[in-house]
């Protein structure tokens, strides 16, 4: 994380001077932005060279008291959890995160350029950078984040290609995120270790790029919580679900990995077990866990035989 500039740092109500924060925010991010036009900041938009072909672009918005509670956790918190969902929504189309552009809307006694920080972290993480944005005053604080990235050369994975037959996998275990947050409001300090899940999820683009390339059928992110992911990957390929097992995070319980939301872990359907592990085997990739089947039972999703829960986030 980059240490805050105590040279420019805002005072009281110094914090919301736009032209002061904006040029916090272009020293935060710095000269080098790869792919965009040397000198661009200050301009009305950011201008990339991209490699011919087609490219991904998503959006997300992480709302003070809807996403994230302040009273638990720092604002700037907000910035890295809104990034990684909007990145991670890039990762699950099998591409690469190329670029993206961020909106703060807060109130006057908040340090914009700190939810910046954290955005820009989050990108560093996923190999990309933050090259433009706006700002703007609200009653609370809000982060749109547009991602771009390059959309792999075989095609893009959606969620409506899983065929009958198809063996699920996920990127890593769920709940952790979940428990975080419920362990936090029992009075778990910000450096508990358990937090991280919540507190600075993963971006799992290269494990989205091996699946791409080894042939998934398709896939998306655990955002809403595993049960509810399925139904939607069930519904739009026109297949059922028999979910065999849930792998959990240490000390998550089997709600919070069903319905949890927020890990940010990838399901995707593969047909071909020995393509799928030579593909992350080459990329010095932990090999995803198997955690079902697709059937032919249109819309059934099933755990260990029985009617899988309803679980997870209602927007």
């Amino acid at each position: 994380m980059l240490p805050p500039n105590p040279t420019t740092a805002p005072r009281g109500g110094e914090a919301w001077r736009e032209d002061v924060a904006l040029e916090r925010i272009a020293d935060l991010l710095g000269a080098s932005l790869p792919g965009a036009r040397p000198g661009g900041w200050g301009d009305d938009a950011a201008v990339l060279e991209r490699p011919a072909g087609r490219v991904l672009v998503c959006c997300d918005a992480g709302v003070e008291g809807v996403h994230l509670d302040a009273t638990l956790f720092p604002i700037a918190d907000l910035g890295y959890r809104t990034a990684v969902a909007a990145l991670s929504d890039v990762a699950a189309m099998g591409g690469r995160p190329s670029a993206v552009v961020v909106s703060i809307c807060a109130p006057g006694d908040v340090d914009v350029v700190a939810i910046e920080r954290e955005v820009a972290e989050a990108c560093a993480t996923a190999g990309c950078t933050v090259v433009g944005g706006d700002l703007s005053k609200a009653a609370v604080t809000s982060v749109t984040v547009c991602a771009l990235g390059d959309e792999p050369g075989h095609g893009a994975v959606t969620r409506h290609g899983a065929r009958p037959g198809d063996v699920l996998y996920v990127t890593g275990p769920l709940g952790g995120a979940a428990m975080g947050l419920r362990r936090r409001r029992a009075g778990a300090g910000l450096e508990d270790p358990s937090l991280r899940w919540f507190r600075r999820p993963t971006v799992r683009a290269d494990a989205g790029a091996a699946a791409a390339r080894s042939g998934a059928t398709a896939m998306l992110d655990v955002s809403d919580g595993l049960a509810r992911d399925l139904r939607r990957l069930a519904a739009a390929s026109g297949v059922g679900v028999d979910l065999e097992s849930v792998p959990l995070c240490d000390g998550a319980t089997l709600d919070e990995g069903l319905g949890g939301g927020e890990d940010y872990e990838l399901v995707f359907s593969h047909h071909d077990e020995a393509e799928l592990d030579a593909a992350f085997s080459s990329a010095d990739l932990v090999a995803p866990l198997a955690i079902g089947v697709v059937t032919d039972e249109v819309g059934l999703v099933r755990y260990r035989g029985a009617p899988a829960p309803d679980l997870g986030w209602r927007h």
